[in-house]
């Protein structure tokens, strides 16, 4: 008896179990979307829900029945991509997701007439386009992980790689499914693919890699400013403490340098575009706004390796995206570690974002803004 049938579905329950903890976990909507079109692929109504039940599909409408899980599939990916790869979507991608449900519509009403039964490869041609958005859809998801999110060189890219050459195969499945010295040999290989992506997934969901190192500035400075700091601006903080940025800083941004970025500096960026270990310049660090359980740890390290001073204009990021309390608290836990070692902390604040109550709870820890 083939072992394909069993290891496809274990690995399409996996994948969906690590999307899931992973969606849990972070409460991003981005792997929301990715969840769901991993279980629609999990469930499998077809194989796992009606066939045990002994009910049968109608003949008739088998032809798009078939065919719109696909469509939902590839849909579903196609938007949680670009939600993984961007923190908001652009108007040319809602222009593509329209085009794409436009030409799904009218598939699956010409799936309905004779319009495909006139020419002599029927099967493939109807196969060929909802066969080509699923690969295609899993490729691009792929691409993205790799890209954007999971760490090179680790166990975690089984994942995109999975998905990519899972993609693959299944651009070809019009054409060779009905090929008897090919088709079994391609089966075998979806699910060697779908298997390492449920690997790297794992992997990736409940183990993933650090996203960035610890660093020793090449220079160690003696601290030239101790104690905590509230300002409106940047600006504001270099009017009254020209030599801030002369110390070796950390920076905690939204916004980060453009220009290449100086010895004495690293740089955390606040982003949802994870770029595993990559680094945007050499001292520049994306880290998503809701891990500050890694960002604290870094920082502590980065603090006992002789960095001097902290500045944070993300402050309000971190709020939105984690709540008041547990932002606060992130704060709160950094300026301890930063005075207990002597250091110096600037916080930049825009008070129209906050209430007077979080606000007066701020300057209080920090003392009043300037």
């Amino acid at each position: 008896m083939s072992v394909i049938p069993y290891i496809n579905f274990l690995s399409r329950w996996l994948l969906f179990l690590a999307a899931l903890y992973k969606t849990t976990k972070t409460k991003e909507k981005r792997w929301g979307l990715i969840t769901i079109a991993l279980f629609i692929n999990a469930l499998d109504v077809e194989s796992y829900i009606l066939t045990p039940l002994g009910v049968s599909i109608n003949p008739e409408a088998y032809e798009i029945a078939s065919k719109i899980p696909n469509f939902l599939i590839a849909g579903l990916l196609f938007w949680g991509g670009i939600q993984l790869k961007k923190e908001r979507s652009e108007f040319k991608d809602v222009v593509a997701l329209g085009v794409f449900a436009v030409a799904t519509y009218i598939w699956l009403f010409l799936l309905a007439t004779e319009f495909f039964e006139g020419f002599k490869h029927s099967f493939a041609i109807k196969a060929s386009f909802p066969s080509f958005v699923f690969g295609v859809s899993l490729i691009y998801v792929g691409y993205v992980l790799r890209n954007y999110v999971i760490s090179k060189n680790t166990l975690e890219e089984l994942f995109p790689w999975g998905l990519i050459l899972l993609g693959a195969i299944n651009l070809t499945y019009p054409f060779i499914r009905n090929i008897e010295s090919i088709a079994p040999v391609a089966f075998l290989l979806a699910a060697v693919f779908r298997l390492m992506a449920a690997v790297g997934a794992l992997k990736f969901a409940i183990y993933p890699s650090e996203i960035a190192v610890f660093e020793t500035p090449k220079q160690q400075k003696p601290p030239g400013i101790k104690g905590t700091f509230i300002f409106k601006s940047k600006e504001d903080l270099e009017k009254v403490i020209p030599d801030f940025f002369k110390q070796n800083v950390i920076m905690i941004t939204r916004n980060p340098p453009k220009e290449k970025v100086p010895e004495n500096t690293l740089v955390y960026w606040l982003t949802k575009i994870e770029v595993g270990s990559i680094k945007a310049d050499g001292k520049i660090y994306p880290v998503s706004p809701t891990r500050i359980d890694i960002l604290i740890h870094l920082l502590t390290k980065n603090l006992e390796s002789g960095y001097n001073a902290v500045y944070m204009d993300g402050f309000e990021y971190l709020m939105i995206e984690n709540g008041f309390e547990s932002a606060v608290k992130f704060l709160f836990d950094l300026k301890d570690r930063v005075v207990s070692e002597g250091k110096v902390i600037a916080l930049i604040i825009d008070p129209r974002t906050l209430t007077e109550k979080q606000m007066a709870l701020l300057e209080r820890e920090f003392g009043k803004r300037t």
